[in-house]
Formats: structure tokens, sequence, C-alpha cells
């Protein structure tokens, strides 16, 4: 916005020099009166319709598109060949998510005992130690993306 003010007043200043030159010489060489005036009409004219034109561009449509949502789901196979039960994925993913054993307990409506309980036998059923490398491990086999 203060690029388009800086340019109407930029252009707004050379016409007024160049007004003021033309009057200059209307008076030292004596140009007849209607040249004048028809020269300061052109260049308002000129001034109007590019401005006309500036100002009623049609504004530039932004279009959203909405992609459904692709919800990744394991193969059932894979989880049912190293004895993962839904509650125990359920808890990877949120494991992957980065969420603590208390905000998965919360929101899993389960106890924190229940928790460790699948995170421990998600660990096993992984052969990890920690919750990255069970985490890594799981993105290996294709149960998370």
């Amino acid at each position: 916005m203060k690029k388009i003010i800086f340019l109407y007043g930029t252009v707004i200043a050379l016409l007024i020099l160049l007004l003021r030159w033309i009057d200059y010489r209307l008076f030292v060489r004596d140009i007849s009166i209607e040249i004048y005036v028809g020269i300061i009409a052109a260049m308002f004219t000129v001034l109007g319709i590019w401005m006309g034109l500036r100002l009623t561009r049609p504004k530039k449509e932004v279009i959203i598109k909405e992609t459904p949502l692709k919800v990744f789901q394991p193969e059932p196979e894979i989880l049912k060949s190293m004895g993962i039960s839904k509650r125990e994925y359920d808890v990877l993913k949120l494991m992957e998510q980065g969420f603590s054993n208390q905000e998965i307990a919360d929101r899993l409506f389960i106890s924190l005992n229940t928790v460790k309980t699948h995170a421990s036998k998600l660990f096993i059923k992984l052969d990890a130690k920690r919750r990255t490398q069970a985490i890594q491990k799981a993105k290996d086999c294709g149960l998370l993306p």
C-alpha cells in the first residue's frame, strides 16, 4: 500500500513540474492558450485512464482446494504377525506423537499403569529398549507412517 501511495505522489509531483515547465514556456514563447489547455487536458485524461484501470482491476481470487485427509492404517497382517493389539497400537501412535505416559492415559481414558504395561509389551514385541527405538522399528516395519 505504501508503494502505491509513493507512486501516486511521484506521478503527481512530476505532473506539477511538467505544468510549471509548460507555464514557463507559455510566458516565454507565447504559446496559444488553446494548446496549453489541450496539453493539460490530455495529461489529466491519461492520468484518469491510468488510475481507472489501476483501481478497477479485478482482484486476484484465491481458491482453496480441500483434499480428504488420508488416515494411515497399517496392514492387519503386520499387526497380527507381531502380536500387537489394537490398544497397544493406539499407545504406539500416541508415543510417536510425543505424548507422555500420563497424557496417553488421559487421551485413551485408561490408567497410567495400563499405559506402562502396553508400552513394556510393545518394547518386548518390537525388541526395543527406549521409546525412540520402538518408534523407529515400528516405522521400519510399516506400522507407522
